[in-house]
């Protein structure tokens, strides 16, 4: 009767912790550690090495994909709206070969990123990026994704960053950037930098 007892007082005990989602989860990746956020679907920290400065493996085909154990956001967040799939860590970088590039195409390297952004200035500093790692190969990059308490949530769920800070180091040389999530097309990147 004591076991019996002792068996339900254990379940009872550990009955809460059946079924919850972690918020924070933390995932080293072949090529990228990402700090993910499942309540907001989104990354809250991501950092790479820049590998393939000067691949030319074609991106073509290549779909985000799912991980089957983190909630992540996914297809339905990206539809209708000026929201791209924005990469963190961008295939640019990391197309030595098709299988590493294809790596870059996980939703836990992916952004609620207005399409201004992503296409403009944030595009630029990354090819900036790969120019800097042709020089030096420990060019480092650390991106922090900003929420603020009145950050939009989307009817699927997902969470709209506010902004990215993005801190490239190499070299013993850090330079950091801040990039509201808004239409910045035509803004030149250097624009954005808050630090040397």
């Amino acid at each position: 009767m004591k076991k019996i007892l002792l068996i339900l007082l254990i379940i009872t005990l550990t009955f809460p912790l059946f079924g919850q989602v972690k918020d924070t989860v933390y995932v080293t990746t072949p090529i990228f550690e990402v700090m993910y956020s499942q309540k907001f679907q989104q990354p809250l920290q991501l950092m790479y090495q820049v590998e393939c400065p000067t691949g030319k493996t074609s991106r073509s085909g290549l779909d985000f994909y799912k991980n089957d154990t983190i909630i992540t956001s996914d297809d339905e967040d990206y539809v209708n709206n000026e929201w791209d799939k924005g990469h963190l860590a961008p295939a640019a970088a990391f197309n030595c070969d098709r299988e590493t590039m294809k790596l870059t195409f996980t939703y836990l390297n992916c952004a609620l990123q207005h399409e201004g952004l992503n296409r403009g200035p944030w595009k630029e500093l990354e090819g900036f990026e790969r120019d800097l790692a042709k020089i030096f190969p420990d060019v480092c990059v650390i991106i922090d994704v900003v929420f603020d308490d009145d950050s939009e949530v989307l009817p699927t769920g997902a969470v709209i960053p506010t902004a990215f800070k993005k801190t490239i180091q190499f070299d013993n040389k850090s330079f950091s950037f801040y990039f509201p999530n808004e239409d910045v097309s035509g803004v030149d990147w250097f624009d954005f930098i808050i630090a040397r």
